[in-house]
């Protein structure tokens, strides 16, 4: 016959192996899923070079959520081009959805975040508004994607 101190080495091990088992299934099942997000975003620029935006963003960003989502950071960013840099970001808004219930949504909203560039480089400059999401799940390893929306630019001159 075994110990006590052998039985429950043996069963809390048992119950170790069961649950890590079960977080690898719980983190596999999760690349089952597809998401089919959603997002419009309108802006309205206002200022001089530092730039205003008021910006009307709807998203329907249900599909993100499984029963393994904890939550989903979100944020909308202007990307646009420069002679010394391919690729220029900046954080313009953002947001953390805790919940499926939450993740449609409308809002109006001016940016969050400063839109400057260093110099007059923003000045009838064409960019893309993206919505950029960071899923963080329960278990398993947080994954990112994004929706680029072109066709916007600044004026030439600021009123």
């Amino acid at each position: 016959m075994h110990s006590f101190g052998y039985r429950l080495n043996g069963l809390l091990t048992f119950a170790v192996t069961i649950l890590a088992l079960m977080c690898v299934i719980a983190s596999l099942s999760d690349n089952l899923n597809i998401p089919s997000p959603s997002a419009e975003i309108q802006k309205q620029p206002k200022g001089s070079d530092e730039v205003s935006l008021t910006m009307n963003i709807s998203a329907d960003l249900q599909s993100l959520f499984t029963w393994n989502t904890k939550q989903v950071f979100i944020f909308v960013a202007a990307e646009y081009e420069t002679r010394k840099n391919s690729l220029n970001q900046v954080s313009l808004w953002d947001a953390i959805i805790p919940a499926k219930e939450r993740a449609k949504f409308w809002i109006r909203s001016s940016n969050k975040y400063r839109f400057v560039d260093h110099g007059k480089n923003l000045r009838g400059k064409e960019f893309n508004l993206t919505l950029h999401w960071h899923v963080m799940p329960k278990t398993g390893k947080m994954f990112a994607d994004k929706i680029v929306m072109s066709g916007y630019s600044l004026p030439e001159e600021y009123i």
